[in-house]
């Protein structure tokens, strides 16, 4: 019998169950990925927005990583909300010894304008963390905050290799225009990603899933363009059939299971 493959997801819980481990955890299992989860911080959250944040201490931080390593193991891990100085630090030195390829999802701002990085992380994340991602997958206004720039969005992912992600993922959802765009920036070159941008409001979590969904080909075995395409359809697919879902009275989840039920 051939094993599942296991992804170890390190991120907030989103109460509303649109973004965060609840979104990371519906698209591993949407993709055939065994998730195992260690939870950065708990939200109150809807559709609407997000009303409260409580970060977990990072000795619990560190014993959910540790625990989830030691006995289950993971073929990759995916890294989301981390909030703060300290529980990057945390999160860092508890990957130390892991192996594994490594998303790094680095959530700033929930869809609702709502902060979820502190303002003094965001050197520690680009210092702590991005060296160690096999992929970075941020949207525009974070790929800007991380540089401390702007620029055009492939010298944005090139400048942000060279502070040491291995890969970058710029993400143009942020972006105007018909076509939602993606770049993949590698040593070998720039390789965009691209769809008809769905008019809907239903896109919390995207990010989220998006980061997930490529962790989960990369848990699986599969290269990373191959694991950015699996994902960059999935995803589409989870958009077009959202607004069948009417979940909540704001930016409600996509469909994370539209190729199971409708």
């Amino acid at each position: 019998m051939t094993a599942v493959a296991r992804l170890l997801i390190i991120a907030g819980s989103d109460s509303g169950g649109g973004a965060g481990i609840q979104a990371d955890v519906k698209t591993a299992s949407a993709l055939g990925v065994y998730a195992a989860t260690a939870i950065t911080a708990i939200t109150a959250q809807n559709t609407r927005g997000v009303q409260a944040v409580q970060m977990l201490p990072p000795g619990l931080i560190a014993a959910q990583i540790t625990s989830v390593l030691a006995d289950i193991g993971a073929d990759a891990v995916k890294i989301g909300m981390l909030g703060d100085v300290a529980t990057i630090a945390t999160v860092a030195d508890a990957l130390r010894g892991f192996a594994g390829p490594v998303v790094l999802d680095p959530v700033m701002v929930a869809k609702s304008g709502d902060a979820l990085l502190a303002p003094e992380a965001v050197a520690a994340l680009r210092t702590r963390l991005l060296p160690r991602a096999t992929l970075l997958t941020p949207n525009l206004p974070e790929a800007e905050r991380l540089l401390g720039r702007s620029a055009a969005p492939e010298e944005t992912g090139q400048a942000l290799r060279a502070l040491g992600a291995e890969a970058v993922l710029m993400k143009g959802g942020h972006a105007d225009g018909p076509v939602c765009r993606d770049l993949l920036i590698t040593a070998e070159g720039c390789r965009a990603f691209e769809a008809p941008r769905i008019a809907t409001r239903n896109t919390h979590g995207t990010g989220c899933s998006l980061s997930s969904a490529i962790a989960s080909g990369l848990a699986r075995g599969m290269a990373l363009p191959e694991a950015v395409a699996r994902a960059h359809g999935w995803l589409q697919g989870a958009i077009r059939a959202a607004d069948t879902l009417a979940i909540g009275a704001g930016h409600g989840p996509v469909h994370h299971f539209h190729e199971v039920w409708s």
